[in-house]
């Protein structure tokens, strides 16, 4: 079952206006399996945290990930391992949903785990000074006006080689295993966005093949300056 976006949306402008005056900013990053989103991510805050770099927040940038996962384990009362599966793009089954719920005191199904995580990640955004690598980020800060949507791609054989380098694959295991993360991300992004949803195209798409992490991250980091979200 798939969380009514527009609604969402609308129901999180409402609480903003009380909780937050000026929600972010935040910069999200959607990427294809290898590419260096983590990479890019670190030389960017590297940028953001210089001294001199205006900061109206006054809190140091941050990247977010761990702490996407610890906090949802902490507001659904349950241990890291037990919500782990669903940040690795896995599922249960209708019939394991079931029976998990019987034979489990605290268990939480799928739909609550992802309503959490939307929670968590759009706490972080609205603090502000957040940078959120994944997790659907796009669909659920993209009504923040002080936000930019980043996407990292690359042709697939490039991305198979890095792969295989990295983890030690064959190539044919490391295309099988770039397709298949590939599709989970999309289809996690789907969850929150609806398939098909123009509303969450991102600012702005990188080749990683030809732009390095180093350029990229100069790149938004201009970006940023010249959108005046720092």
């Amino acid at each position: 079952m798939k969380i009514d976006i527009s609604k969402y949306l609308k129901d999180r402008y409402h609480e903003t206006q009380s909780s937050q005056a000026f929600p972010g900013p935040v910069i999200t990053i959607a990427r294809e399996v290898g590419c260096p989103s983590k990479t890019m991510a670190t030389l960017l805050i590297e940028k953001l945290n210089a001294p001199g770099v205006k900061n109206v927040k006054k809190i140091p940038w941050k990247w977010v990930s761990k702490e996407i996962l610890e906090a949802s384990a902490k507001d659904l009362g349950v241990d890291l391992a037990e919500i782990q599966y669903v940040f690795e793009y896995k599922t249960h089954g209708i019939l394991e949903d079931l029976l998990l719920s019987h034979s489990k005191k605290f268990y939480k199904s799928d739909r609550k785990i992802r309503g959490t995580v939307a929670k968590v990640i759009r706490n972080f955004a609205e603090e502000g000074n957040s940078i959120i690598v994944g997790r659907g980020g796009v669909a659920i800060t993209k009504d923040i006006p002080k936000s930019l949507h980043i996407k990292l791609e690359a042709p697939l054989e490039w991305r198979v080689l890095r792969t295989s380098e990295k983890h030690n694959m064959t190539i044919d295991q490391a295309k099988k295993y770039c397709l298949e993360i590939d599709k989970k991300r999309e289809e996690f992004r789907n969850y929150f966005q609806g398939k098909g949803n123009d509303y969450t195209r991102f600012d702005l798409t990188f080749n990683c093949m030809t732009i390095d992490a180093q350029e990229i991250a100069s790149i938004i980091f201009e970006t940023l300056k010249i959108r005046k979200l720092i």
